[in-house]
């Protein structure tokens, strides 16, 4: 999987007694407390960040969009319902449509712009090659529509499942399944040296 390439493994999911612990520090955010609302923030800021910085390839956009999600949970934690996966799915969803629209309002910036060139010694030949395929992916990603690159991210980097994807973006099953497929033929097209190194299992 693309995630296993980049150090990234599946998100964990909140188990019963975590949910459950999850929904009383909410209930708790809503009355006001700060310590619950940083306990909440301790758990979930690391997924957050994983999403918005795979999703937005720049780090200060990422923590913008991490303190934009945390806070909405701070101002609606009074009208969430939490389901067996505590606020978790919440955040992501949350996290996923700030992504997309940042890259909307981004849609004309030009790649070369957000990958700067670098210099490197001669003699650090295999650090310079592992580098420029890190850019032709991570421009290979932002070329991708914005849907397809949300599940791409969410599937392979977030190690969620088709359904998780589908209930984090508010479509279907299936749509979900259309959006990978697109995406990986795209990129299989983008990145035809490397693309069996890449995504092995996606033909």
């Amino acid at each position: 999987m693309l995630a296993r390439k980049v150090g990234a493994g599946p998100a964990k999911q909140a188990g019963p007694d975590e949910a459950e612990d999850e929904a009383a520090l909410v209930a708790r955010v809503a009355a006001g407390e700060a310590p619950a609302f940083r306990a909440l923030v301790d758990r979930h800021l690391p997924t957050v960040l994983a999403i918005a910085r795979r999703m937005l390839r720049d780090d200060a956009e990422a923590e913008d969009v991490a303190q934009e999600t945390l806070l909405r949970l701070w101002r609606n934690a009074a009208r969430l319902e939490l389901g067996e996966g505590g606020v978790r799915p919440w955040l992501r969803r949350v996290a996923a449509n700030l992504c997309i629209d940042r890259v909307r309002a981004q849609r004309n910036t030009s790649l070369g712009e957000a990958l700067p060139e670098e210099v490197e010694p001669a003699s650090q030949m295999t650090t310079l090659v592992e580098r420029e395929l890190g850019r032709r992916v991570d421009a290979a990603l932002k070329a991708l529509p914005e849907r397809q690159r949300l599940a791409l991210t969410l599937f392979h980097y977030e190690g969620m499942s088709q359904i998780e994807v589908g209930e984090a973006m508010g479509i279907s099953d299936e749509a979900v399944e259309s959006l990978l497929a697109r995406a990986r033929r795209a990129l299989k097209a983008l990145l035809k040296d490397e693309w069996q190194g890449l995504l092995p299992q996606a033909d």
